[in-house]
Formats: structure tokens, sequence, C-alpha cells
């Protein structure tokens, strides 16, 4: 397949100009909302003891070399995530980052191996209300552009309307019909009755599958086309052994407070009721790498700094939008390429 032409020929560049004078216009536009109600914009290091410790997310690693010589390992984060809790453990109680991140082994339509992540962190806020936060952004993004509608592959969203919410379990029971808290019991899920339910839809699966690899494949086959259709939906109540850096769900040992924001079909955001919990998040991360270990032969390291920083930090919810991902459906755009300005060179 041939390649692209590189984005600063002439004719490249002059597709994707509208593209990119209109992401320029969406994130003056947010950082506005933002400042209106008192975010304080914060600026992270890319460079990380812990990239973060999420069994599927890859990181590029590098070194830190002293004046004398000395060495030590360091990543690029993927996500502000650590650096913004500790700034809330610091005191500080709205912040907002427009951050520059970076994910190896990821390059697709929807996926570029540098990109822009907007993270808000509420102190002393429940999770409910990063979910009007997200309502606010569409209007405001669609404002900035120009736009009364989002549009993506075919499927379009009204980003005035508001969002629809759904919990995971109702999500399943719609479109895959499939009783899915049925097959969990606490943090654990039953790999076998949900394997099973999965071959009844028609969802292949793989004899090494955890319960949350067979949750993967039909959300991402049965669900995620099906939802932001019309409106944004607010896909929220994830199952407790897919909790990540959310905490349980106060009235219930099955599910955690962790939403997800689509539009077209489209995964926008991944928001959390922050966890607190300092031996339960160090368990999560070492269960978390004791499977990447077993799946991609590397492990990362958890950030000691950041668990001490957690043990300090008040109630919190937080969130992390793909602000790329918005860009291309408020535009129009059809690739990711589109709305980057000098995105980095392909294989």
């Amino acid at each position: 397949m041939p390649k692209s032409p590189p984005f600063w020929s002439a004719g490249s560049h002059a597709a994707r100009r509208p593209h990119l004078l209109a992401r320029g216009r969406i994130a003056a536009a947010l950082r506005r909302w933002f400042a209106k109600h008192d975010f304080v914009e914060v600026e992270t290091a890319a460079l990380q003891v812990s990239p973060g410790n999420e069994t599927h997310l890859h990181a590029f690693a590098t070194e830190l070399i002293g004046p004398g010589g000395e060495c030590r390992s360091l990543y690029l984060h993927t996500s502000p995530e650590f650096a913004c809790k500790k700034l809330l453990a610091a005191g500080e109680t709205r912040v907002v980052n427009f951050a520059r991140v970076f994910r190896n082994r990821e390059r697709g339509v929807l996926h570029h191996p540098e990109f822009t992540m907007l993270e808000w962190y509420r102190a002393n806020e429940t999770y409910e209300v990063l979910m009007d936060d997200c309502a606010a952004l569409l209007a405001e993004t669609a404002g900035a552009a120009g736009t009364k509608e989002f549009r993506f592959r075919g499927k379009a969203v009204d980003p005035y309307a508001a969002p629809e919410r759904l919990t995971v379990a109702h999500a399943f029971a719609r479109y895959a019909e499939i009783d899915l808290l049925a097959t969990i019991c606490g943090d654990q899920g039953d790999k076998t009755m949900l394997a099973a339910e999965a071959a009844r839809i028609g969802v292949a699966t793989a004899s090494d599958d955890t319960w949350g690899d067979i949750f993967s494949r039909i959300l991402a086959e049965r669900v995620d086309p099906r939802l932001g259709i019309g409106r944004a939906t607010l896909l929220y109540e994830y199952p407790l052994p897919l909790a990540a850096l959310a905490r349980p769900k106060p009235d219930s040992d099955k599910v955690a407070e962790r939403f997800e924001l689509y539009a077209c079909g489209v995964e926008l955001a991944n928001a959390f009721g922050e966890l607190i919990d300092v031996a339960e998040q160090r368990a999560r991360f070492e269960a978390a790498m004791v499977e990447k270990q077993r799946i991609h032969g590397e492990r990362y390291p958890v950030d000691e700094d950041f668990l001490a920083a957690l043990g300090q930090m008040p109630p919190a919810s937080g969130i992390a939008l793909g602000f790329d991902r918005l860009v291309m459906l408020a535009t129009g755009a059809q690739r990711i390429e589109q709305v980057i300005w000098a995105p980095v060179v392909e294989l």
C-alpha cells in the first residue's frame, strides 16, 4: 500500500488546513470554558518513573543521564494522570491539562503514537459532575467548529442534545442479550460463563482469553458501534474487574464508578470516581503487571511517589478525553492525521 504524501507537501497541507484551524478554535473555546469554571491549567512532565500500569498500554522507554553519567530508566507518559493527582494531593482543587502523550504500538484511523489528551480533575466532586462537563464541552466544541452535527463513517450526533446515560449492564442486555452482572462475583469475572455467552451470540474467543478479554471482544463487536448515534452516550458503571483506577460504587459489589463517553460509535473519554485506597490500588497495579508480563513479556514499575500522594489525595473525580478524536468528529475528518499539525512519520 503506497504511503501518503508527507504532511508538509502543499497539497496535503492545504487539504488538512481547515481541520487544523478548527482545532485551534476548539482548543481556545475549551480553555475559556475551563477558565470560566475555575480550573487551573497545568503542565506536567512527560518523563515519568512509570508510564502507567495498564495491561494493554505500551510506552516509549528512555534514559535520564545525570551530569556525572549516572543513569535512570524513565518513560514518556501515556497519560498525565499520576502527575495531576499529585497536584490534587498538593492542594489544587480543579486542574485541567492539554497534555501531549505517547503510546507505542498504536497507529490507525483513530490512533496515533503521539496525541493530545485533555484531562481534568475535580476534588471533592462526584463523577456525575464530569458527565455534565462532557455535555457542555460537546456543545462548546460544536460552536467553535461552526457545526450543528458531528459525523464519522456515516454516523451522526447532535452535539447539543443531552447525552444518553446507559449502564454497561443495560448496554450488554440491549445489544448483546447478555446478563453481564450474572458473570461477575465481586472483582472477579466468571470466564467460563461469559465465554459461553459469547459463543451463543457468535463472538469468537480464544482459550487463553481472560474474562476481561472476552468482555472487550463483546463490547467492541456488539456494543461500541451502536453507541453515540443521534446523540452522545455516557456508558457508566463499568464492571468491577475493569475498574482500573476507579473506586467501587458504594451500593454495589459488582460495578465501579467509571464511565466512557461515545459519539458516532467512537470512544472519546474515560472517567473515574477516583480510587484513593492505596493498598487496593497497589494490588490492582500488581495484578495488571502480572498480566502484562504473561501476555506481552514486559512490565512497568509502580510509581511509589504516586501511591504516597494517593494516600494524601482528597476524594475526587477525573476524566481523560482524546482531544484529536473530538476535533475529528467536529470537523468531519476521516483520519487522525488530518487534525494533527505535524504527524509522526509512518513506518
